[in-house]
């Protein structure tokens, strides 16, 4: 059996596997209760598995193991960061949260300030970050299996896309707590195996990893450059251009002298085999500095690039409307902290295997590091560096993980894009939920399918700058600043999400960089959480400070109801609007 059969056949196992278990959920799921929070019956463990699952998206599962190969130390951030954020969120945010008893972000909104307008804007932020997230999950899985199929990207987009329609409306969040559970420990096997395989490989053939040279293929390798690209040209002997350098067309001709060009469309770079493989420029050049923090991840300003990850990353995961959804499904707070515990274990494991792949994939497929596309670092691995039937078998194993993570993170953001559409927009019944979820589901295929494809981490960082803009803000202060007003929240939001917004459309769209914009401008349109997220707090609390008279009425019974343990019996459960059963 071929490579392509076996990885077809996983792929689509993977996929039969999803809908099966998303069809036995759906049988649960009766009431608005069901579709939007599983009637708040789902237990810590279980729950923490679904969290994980749904968390894990294409940029933990490809995009880590593409930077750190790629950027090398700074880009260890991204995981530190993903993880580290639920700390936060345990601490901050998840008891007083599910304790307010309120079904979607823009539901607490409401709670908290007793203000329409408010959970309006709540509920514009909540659409707008979940479609912006679906983008690079759909992207990815156009990408997975334009690599390991040859379809065109479109095609894996909209299969994804379908998919997650189908389990989304037959069953809301009853039907996708069984699949995100499942595929958590699905996407963990397929990552950690291929991982230990590699180490016992790396182990018998003594590789180096952070020796000055730069890094090297072990045979003869054509590479084809698809779009406009810069490189950082390390050592000239053995490589060889077909194509235009800098403008001028070339035939099989070898670069000048070490430095960076500009390789135009259609250009083929072949190496000889043992040749220094060029990098896109930004990148380590060379192994030692490859293995040094401090370098950031391409472009000017590598420390500022470093806080705005840190920021993003941290704070964005408190504020994720999907993440934030799963908390309510908690049968109280005390069940909620417990489930946020566990999802720190569950990460903390997961991502050990990405930053081992980033390692190997330099050494192994470092002709990646030429056109930048190290997201399919991992997907490339197995066979690079064991090859024959075990590297087969392991590859497909790979593709089954990787459809998985692009299924689980889809399924949790429509949900919350559905559940904000069909309680705010439409009426809030099971029918408006359904028809929320196709709308949802369609718009982001388009944009993944016509969007500029950046690194799936970094597309994915650019998100969490939005949310740790807009929403974080609203629930730190929200939860524990008594002097908070709708004004206040309202203007922050806004403030927050038109800036980092606009920063992020801007990169998504156009891949701006330091070479289209030069300077801050570009740093700060890629990287935005650092300027973004200080801007939506102080202006969250200056209006708010400015409009104090404005402050909720009831106050003091609303913080002890976020506040004060469930056993005191002051929590009272949010209904939906339809009024269905809890």
């Amino acid at each position: 059996m071929s490579g392509t059969i076996l990885t077809a056949f996983a792929l689509v196992a993977a996929a039969l596997a999803t809908i099966v278990i998303g069809a036995y959920g759906g049988r649960f799921a009766r009431t608005t209760s069901d579709f939007l929070v599983a009637s708040r019956s789902v237990g810590s463990r279980w729950n923490a598995a679904a969290v994980s699952g749904e968390y894990l998206s294409a940029a933990s599962f490809l995009g880590v193991a593409g930077l750190v190969a790629k950027y090398g130390a700074d880009a260890l951030w991204y995981p530190v960061g993903f993880t580290a954020g639920y700390l936060g969120l345990l601490l901050f945010v998840a008891a007083p949260l599910r304790r307010s008893g309120a079904y979607t972000v823009p539901d607490f909104a409401e709670f908290r300030l007793s203000s329409r307008p408010a959970r309006q804007t709540a509920m514009l932020v909540v659409v707008v970050v979940c479609v912006l997230y679906l983008i690079p999950q759909f992207q990815g899985a156009g990408l997975t299996l334009n690599i390991l199929l040859g379809v065109p990207v479109w095609v894996g987009a909209v299969a994804v896309g379908v998919i997650v329609i189908v389990n989304v409306v037959g069953g809301g969040m009853r039907s996708i707590t069984f699949v995100q559970a499942f595929q958590y420990w699905l996407k963990l096997t397929a990552i950690g195996v291929p991982a230990l395989a590699l180490v016992i490989v790396f182990l018998a053939h003594r590789e180096p990893v952070g020796e000055p040279a730069p890094p090297r293929v072990d045979v003869a390798t054509t590479v084809d450059i698809t779009t406009d690209t810069v490189l950082s040209v390390p050592e000239t002997a053995g490589v060889h251009v077909t194509g235009t350098i800098d403008g001028s067309h070339v035939d099989d001709a070898a670069f000048r002298a070490p430095g960076e060009y500009t390789l135009s469309s259609g250009s083929t770079i072949r190496l000889d085999a043992g040749a220094a493989t060029p990098v896109v420029a930004g990148a380590p050049t060379t192994g030692a500095s490859w293995v040094a923090p401090g370098g950031g991840l391409g472009g000017n300003h590598p420390l500022y690039q470093v806080y705005s990850i840190i920021i993003a990353t941290f704070l964005g995961t408190m504020g994720l409307p999907h993440v934030l959804v799963r908390f309510y499904t908690n049968p109280d707070g005390r069940s909620a902290r417990r489930t946020a515990l566990t999802v720190i274990a569950l990460l903390g494991l997961f991502y050990l295997f990405p930053m081992v792949l980033g390692v190997f994939a330099r050494l192994y497929v470092p002709q990646l590091l030429i056109t930048g596309t190290s997201d399919a670092a991992v997907l490339l691995l197995p066979s690079a560096a064991i090859g024959g039937v075990a590297g087969q078998l392991l590859a497909a194993l790979v593709a089954a993980g990787a459809i998985a993570a692009f299924l689980a993170t889809s399924s949790g953001l429509l949900v919350s894009v559905a559940g904000a559409i069909s309680t705010d927009v439409l009426r809030g019944r099971i029918r408006d939920f359904r028809v929320a979820a196709v709308i949802g589901g369609v718009i982001p295929i388009v944009f993944s399918v016509a969007a500029t494809s950046l690194e799936l981490s970094r597309t994915v960082g650019l998100v969490f700058a939005v949310v740790a803009s807009t929403l974080c803000p609203l629930l730190i202060l929200g939860i524990w600043w008594r002097r908070l007003t709708p004004a206040g929240a309202i203007t922050g939001m806004l403030v927050g999400g038109l800036s980092s917004g606009t920063a992020t459309s801007l990169a998504i769209a156009g891949g701006i960089g330091d070479t289209s914009l030069g300077g801050w401008p570009a740093v700060i349109v890629g990287f935005p959480a650092a300027v973004t997220v200080p801007l939506a707090f102080a202006t969250m609390m200056l209006v708010s400070l400015a409009t104090r008279t404005r402050v909720p009425g009831d106050l003091s019974r609303t913080f002890a109801r976020m506040h004060v343990p469930e056993r005191v019996g002051m929590g009272v459960e949010r209904l939906p609007r339809d009024g269905s059963a809890q």
